[in-house]
């Protein structure tokens, strides 16, 4: 039976969690789940028979972890894929089975240290080994760029439906920041279905997938925990009222419905009960066009800027910048389009000099790494096109095709597999047309072939082209007669790269200007344009307050209200305008601290020259830190940034340190471990990460760390911070022997734990000190503890 035809004619009912019945069937602590495929398939297939028995049309094969990285090697991963779905496909009894892929347990680049090509690389291993399966379910995602890898491993190497879900926080984003609809955006191209598992109940999910569905027209996954756990580990949603809250998905056209922590055959055969007797309801939504990065949506609802200062074309700081490989004048020129009001960002490496391919993909990373706007690759070259767009976190924008059918046959097709927008240029072999007559005809083609390649006309942004007024005075009219043609023909974007109409003329920003007021009232929706210009934005502010895009003049006001406007148009007389100071070092080096830019340490070093090191510590890196904490905290700032941050002071630390005795900038030393039985060590390396660069000393015992050795050392090392970690819940026994260990042999040691399993409660239950919901909280607690910081509420 095709899995495909079966979704589109069922609401189809998954299994429940499977952790959870391993712990009801005694597993052993410490047993790593994937092994028993190996070791013990009888207790793997006494699950998979219950959860048929109970209805579930697909049976999930016993693979979430099972990858080269948490099994130790290739080999041994290979081995339990391919059992788990064996014993999977003998248990299910003519149901679906579904190859499971979770996360690979490390933070990608820029938060880690595992490649985009290493990550594809895992799960292309995984997906080869597990060919014998119906389905492929990528779950339990909270990295969008590690989930773009999986879907992309799994389209490339299997020809078998792909689902994919990640896991939501109440604030509908995932630890990592992603948000809901950025996801919905980026997944929806490569997948049969998306949906979220995991983290929250039902009723707490209904949110976050009435925000996915206004994004997708793919069909909808949920398959939410049994409500939250309390300090015996107890769900406290019930398979009754679980049952229940799933039928507002099945109204708003959920397709597939399961369970994830806390649920057991009970809750699978409510939901077999409730989709029997519910009629699957189709779903609808109005099309909209927008991009996105990971954590930030941009919708197309109205006038939105590209800054074009990416691009080594006219820009000979930029082209030595790419040529010198400096890509911190690359992230500079990133941040500063950000802050000057840029809603999207154009990156371009089309120098003859370089490689090209390579050039771009860097740059893709380097402005990620520091910026969350949205990218506009804008190249070519498809083989370079595709790069780019693999490893871009979100949904993009290529800039772009044109006429010619060589063109558009080799560029669309790669837009269309990644769901990028893509740019037409309104010109041929023949070149740029001379009439807005001839322009529009070429925009006709090119969306109409857009269309045969998948691409809707929301996606698609005609450019009408600007030929430089000082040659052709009459090309100006046509191309805003051209902009005004297509907006009414085609319910597509426009976008136009505004400042070629002045080359050769003098004072330049004048015509600029002047052309670009013209062109947003004729229906300019994007245009390239150097935001960092203050008559660029200016005139932008005031298109938007007059256009009643910007309702009640609310954001001109607010920008505009108190202060004094700038110019950078000089009359033949003037005296150029003062460069505006940059600030102090002090200033400099928390806004360098605070958008993760590495250039943090030469700042540093300059306050060394005047300042003692622990003044700079104490008086600047420290309260830097804590002001992108308190960001995190408020959710204005997400991991990534987080991280960012946090490496840049670990640069300016490590300044510090030099002007210092070995050790005398060491503000501490702490013990880290995650517990034994547990190999899930990805939340530990964060807290790690974040403790090292705010210049404690930190012990990593690594993984599956047996609570004498974790006494041993802070014992031997007379270590007053120990920070425990679990994500399984049957190793969370391990935790309290290891903290009852520590009581024993270091009674002045204080105890922090975390993990995707603990809450307050349970963490008091176990003996712990403090419970730290991420590693934000974890540096808190730690200048409590050395440093009499702010108080952090201990649990007992």
């Amino acid at each position: 039976m095709d899995f495909r035809k079966f979704m589109q004619e069922h609401t189809v009912v998954f299994d429940g969690a499977f952790g959870t019945m391993l712990q009801k069937d005694g597993q052993p602590t410490g047993t790593v789940p994937e092994r028993l495929n190996l070791t013990d398939p009888e207790r793997i297939a006494r699950i998979h028979r219950a959860y048929a028995q109970a209805g579930a049309d697909v049976i999930t094969a016993n693979t979430f972890g099972a990858n080269e990285k948490k099994l130790g090697s290739r080999e041994e991963c290979g081995r339990a894929v391919r059992a788990a779905v064996a014993i999977a496909r003998e248990a299910a009894e003519g149901r679906f089975v579904a190859l499971d892929i979770g996360p690979i347990g490390q933070l990608l680049e820029p938060m880690g240290t595992l490649t985009f090509d290493e990550a594809y690389d895992i799960f292309a291993h995984v997906v080869e080994a597990g060919k014998d399966a119906d389905l492929i379910l990528i779950e339990t995602m909270a990295d969008l760029a590690e989930l773009k890898a999986a879907l992309l491993a799994a389209r490339e190497h299997s020809d078998l439906p792909v689902l994919c879900s990640m896991t939501f926080e109440q604030s509908g984003r995932t630890f990592t920041g992603c948000a809901a609809a950025c996801f919905a955006l980026t997944a929806s191209p490569l997948a049969d279905a998306i949906g979220v598992n995991c983290s929250l109940g039902p009723a707490q999910l209904l949110p976050v997938v009435e925000e996915i569905a206004r994004w997708t027209d793919k069909p909808l996954l949920v398959q939410a925990n049994a409500g939250l756990p309390d300090a015996d580990m107890h769900y406290d949603v019930t398979a009754e009222e679980f049952t229940k809250a799933y039928r507002a998905f099945l109204k708003r056209g959920v397709r597939i419905v399961g369970g994830c922590c806390g649920t057991t055959p009970d809750y699978i055969r409510g939901l077999r009960a409730l989709a029997d007797k519910t009629k699957p309801v189709s779903r609808s939504r109005r099309r909209r066009a927008a991009v996105c990065s990971a954590t930030r949506l941009v919708p197309l609802d109205g006038v939105r800027v590209i800054g074009e200062r990416i691009n080594p074309t006219g820009k000979k700081a930029m082209k030595q910048a790419l040529l010198e490989e400096n890509y911190e004048y690359v992230q500079r020129q990133a941040i500063e389009q950000a802050e000057a009001g840029a809603d999207i960002l154009d990156v371009n490496a089309g120098l003859p000099e370089i490689d090209e391919r390579a050039v771009l993909v860097r740059l893709v990373r380097e402005v990620q790494a520091v910026c969350d706007l949205p990218l506009q690759i804008d190249c070519g070259k498809a083989d370079a096109i595709e790069a780019a767009l693999r490893r871009t976190a979100g949904k993009a924008i290529v800039n772009s095709v044109n006429g010619e059918d060589r063109v558009l046959d080799a560029v669309l097709p790669v837009a269309a597999k990644y769901g990028a927008a893509v740019v037409g240029l309104t010109m041929d072999e023949r070149g740029i047309p001379k009439t807005a007559k001839e322009r529009v005809a070429i925009a006709d083609k090119i969306v109409a072939r857009a269309r045969t390649y998948g691409i809707p006309a929301e996606d698609v942004y005609i450019d009408c082209l600007t030929l430089t007024v000082s040659a052709e005075q009459a090309q100006a009219r046509e191309t805003l007669e051209a902009i005004r043609a297509v907006k009414k023909r085609y319910p597509v974007k426009t976008v136009l790269g505004v400042s070629n109409i002045s080359f050769g003329l003098p004072n330049r920003q004048i015509v600029n200007t002047a052309f670009l007021t013209a062109a947003l009232f004729a229906g300019l929706d994007l245009p390239i344009l150097n935001p960092n210009v203050p008559e660029n934005m200016q005139a932008v502010a005031a298109f938007r307050a007059l256009s009643g895009q910007d309702k009640n003049c609310a954001a001109y006001t607010e920008t505009y209200g108190n202060v004094q406007v700038t110019s950078s148009v000089l009359s033949k007389n003037a005296a150029p305008a003062a460069t505006p100071a940059d600030g102090s070092d002090g200033e400099q080096i928390f806004r360098c601290i605070r958008k993760g830019m590495p250039e943090a340490a030469a700042v540093c070093e300059k306050l060394l020259d005047s300042l003692p090191p622990l003044q700079v510590i104490d008086e600047y890196l420290i309260p830097a830190l804590n002001a992108v904490g308190d960001a995190y905290e408020k959710g204005t700032l997400f991991l990534p940034q987080l991280i960012a941050a946090a490496d840049s002071a670990k640069l300016c630390f490590d300044a510090v340190k030099k002007r210092l005795p070995a050790g005398g900038a060491e503000r501490g030393t702490i013990v880290l471990a995650t517990v034994k039985g547990d190999i899930h060590d990805i939340g530990k390396n964060i807290v790690r990460t974040v403790l090292e660069n705010y210049g404690y000393k930190v012990i990593d015992l690594g993984k599956n760390v047996p609570p004498e050795t974790v006494a041993e050392a802070c014992e031997r090392g007379g270590v007053r911070l120990c920070g425990l970690s679990a994500l399984m819940t049957t190793t969370v026994p391990a935790m309290e022997e290891t903290i009852r260990l520590l009581r024993e042999r270091c009674p002045a040691c204080r105890v922090m734990v975390g993990g995707a399993v603990l809450n307050e409660d349970y963490a008091r239950k176990i003996g712990a000190d403090w419970y730290c919901k991420d590693a934000n909280v974890s540096a808190k607690v730690a200048q409590f503890v050395f440093e009499n910081g702010a108080p952090v509420p201990a649990l007992r």
